[in-house]
């Protein structure tokens, strides 16, 4: 009889480890700028990171002194740029093919994904098409329906024709509601699949309301505080929003309107609503306490993907009123965590701010409500569900080459 063995095998069972990835991402706006577009990047690469992955950002020079800063994992490459005219607030990248392909030739990326559609966003797709590169893209603004807010309406075809050839040449492009994928499919966009946004509930949280900012602004505990944050620019419906809140006060006279952002608007708001106080651009926990501070949230913009500052002011715990499509369609019931107008009806939106302004206990709860439905929006499930597609982009990528 043979005696047993003294060193059997142990076989353990090691739980799967997602393979690293080296991601160069390609944008022409990046923080410290404040827009969705460089907010969504953010997240997205520090929660790449977190999750171990290699990340190439490949941006536009910002205005000013601009120089990449040195962090583990994450390697910027800072581009040639020019700001776009009537709006120098913004800039967008030039083109930079040749570049783009002796960059990715000496250190080849896993794949490519572009998040903005200039001549940045361009090159960068023909680069990756030319070294058979995986790519992805994020459709982040509507410009097609920005054209009618600047004079050039009768572009807005040709842009939508431009949009679908940048995205069509992709493996695949990012949406962030089942909505826009509908609207963009019926346009001709193929390949479209939906990844949503998350949103900071840490940093953005009713704790965060600020008794001495209120007394800034001439607000008692008991007056209603009417709050936007954006840019201040004619895409943004802002005629509407001072039309809701002349309707607010003939019910509430005490009743303020704070305004967050920058943009060419500005001057002509404090123009046109001088009871407006308008506070600029903010970041940060400045920011989180003007939202924190408010109480109603006023958002007449007919023109998002998607809006992050809809999900930031629920997180915020404000009463959202907002029009029923993007990011408040996914998120808001209507009269439970917040109130929806129905898409491009002025007058139904004048009279939900009325509601608000009258009753101050529907504020109340609507505020309770949005908080508690954000608590679930966790950048990273956001961030595992885009590294899954990545991975699965990858894997059918392989198994097309040659053998």
């Amino acid at each position: 009889m043979n005696a047993p063995d003294p060193c059997p095998l142990l076989i353990e069972d090691f739980p799967h480890t997602p393979r690293s990835l080296r991601v160069a991402l390609v944008s022409e706006t990046y923080a410290p700028e404040v827009n969705g577009v460089a907010l969504t990047l953010e997240r997205m690469v520090h929660g790449l990171r977190a999750r171990g992955h290699d990340l190439q950002v490949v941006r536009s020079r910002q205005a000013g002194t601009d120089a990449p800063s040195a962090q583990a994992g994450l390697e910027q490459v800072l581009m040639r740029s020019l700001p776009i005219p009537n709006y120098p607030q913004v800039r967008f990248g030039l083109p930079a093919k040749s570049a783009l392909l002796r960059l990715w030739s000496l250190r080849r990326p896993d794949l490519v994904h572009i998040a903005t559609e200039g001549p940045l966003g361009w090159s960068a797709l023909q680069a990756a098409r030319k070294l058979k590169l995986p790519v992805s893209t994020d459709f982040h603004t509507n410009f097609h329906a920005y054209s009618r807010h600047y004079g050039v309406g009768w572009l807005q075809k040709p842009i939508a024709a431009y949009l679908r050839k940048f995205h069509n040449g992709a493996d695949c492009t990012l949406v962030p509601t089942a909505s826009l994928k509908a609207e963009l499919q019926a346009l001709g966009f193929e390949r479209l699949l939906v990844v949503g946004r998350g949103v900071d509930t840490q940093r953005f949280n009713p704790g965060q309301r600020n008794p001495a900012l209120r007394a800034a602004w001439g607000a008692a505990d008991d007056d209603c505080v009417a709050l936007f944050v954006s840019r201040l620019a004619p895409e943004k419906n802002l005629n509407l929003l001072l039309q809701a809140f002349a309707a607010m006060q003939q019910v509430q006279p005490r009743c303020k309107l704070v305004l967050v952002g920058d943009g060419p608007e500005r001057a002509r708001l404090e123009a046109q609503c001088p009871q407006a106080l308008v506070c600029g651009m903010r970041t940060g926990t400045d920011l989180a306490q003007h939202y924190a501070s408010a109480d109603v949230f006023l958002f007449p913009s007919q023109t998002e993907t998607y809006g992050n500052v809809i999900p930031e002011a629920m997180a915020s715990g404000l009463a959202v009123l907002a029009y029923d499509y993007a990011a408040p369609a996914e998120l808001i019931r209507h009269q439970e965590s917040g109130l929806l107008a129905p898409f491009g009806d002025s007058a139904r939106f004048i009279e939900h701010a009325q509601l608000l302004a009258a009753q101050p206990e529907l504020v109340q709860a609507l505020r309770r409500a949005a908080r508690a439905r954000t608590e679930a929006l966790d950048w990273g499930q956001i961030v595992q569900q885009t590294e899954n597609l990545w991975l699965q982009m990858l894997k059918e990528s392989a198994g097309t080459r040659p053998a």
